[in-house]
């Protein structure tokens, strides 16, 4: 598989000291080099996936920020990030990675859900957690992501409809379903990066499954897709 060279992570580096266009255009070969390995890297990553599960869409994200409504107002992203969709209405969930300096990681999972889904996940926790506490325990899966979704942007108290006091409003109050992992810089420049992000995308497969189920049935667990 293709490994990335350390310009990858130089020009972001620089880039983050120099975010301005005149910068930019000076060098703009670099960039284009850059980002010419990273596309291989990433389709080799897709192909990885492929192996064992389905993906439809990769979308590579800009390097150039929308400061429309930002007091940021630097021109450019410092990092590199792709997204990977998964194929068909009964494959749920996302791979996500982000590649910079002191900060690349991964990410799986299910971000800012629809409403009917939202619902139905936490109707699902709130009826039996059992299920994706013990996912969320597995070891492997525990030592890679640490055993517990991001706690981004959670409900303060209890979403509408739902108890404060229900045993798994830890659960229940969450906006979003995702884990995720960090990788050092000497990770992402080793030769087997790729291996080892398919490794964390791949872990993240009873997850995706067992929360696919859920989306495609009703509590009744009869199947939404007939």
């Amino acid at each position: 598989m293709s490994a990335l060279p350390k310009e990858v992570l130089s020009f972001l580096k620089d880039l983050e000291k120099n975010n301005h266009k005149d910068w930019m255009q000076e060098n703009k070969k670099q960039y284009q080099a850059n980002e010419k390995v990273l596309k291989a890297f990433y389709a080799d990553v897709e192909a990885g996936l492929n192996v064992d599960d389905q993906i439809e869409k990769v979308k590579v994200f800009r390097i150039n920020r929308d400061i429309r409504f930002s007091k940021d107002k630097t021109p450019y992203n410092v990092h590199r990030s792709v997204s990977f969709s998964r194929a068909g209405a009964h494959r749920r969930g996302g791979y996500y990675l982000r590649i910079q300096p002191g900060q690349s990681g991964m990410a799986g999972g299910f971000f800012n859900p629809e409403s009917p889904d939202l619902l139905r996940i936490r109707q699902e926790f709130q009826m039996d957690s059992s299920e994706i506490r013990k996912i969320l325990a597995e070891p492997e899966f525990a030592k890679a992501f640490g055993g517990k979704f991001d706690t981004w942007d959670p409900v303060k108290t209890a979403p509408k409809g739902f108890s404060k006091d229900d045993p798994n409003i830890d659960l229940i109050r969450l906006k979003n379903f995702f884990v995720t992992h960090s990788f050092t810089d000497k990770e992402v420049l080793s030769a087997d990066f790729a291996d080892n992000v398919l490794h964390h995308f791949k872990l993240l497969r009873p997850f995706f499954d067992y929360m696919s189920e859920v989306l495609t049935t009703d509590l009744n667990g009869v199947s939404l897709l007939d």
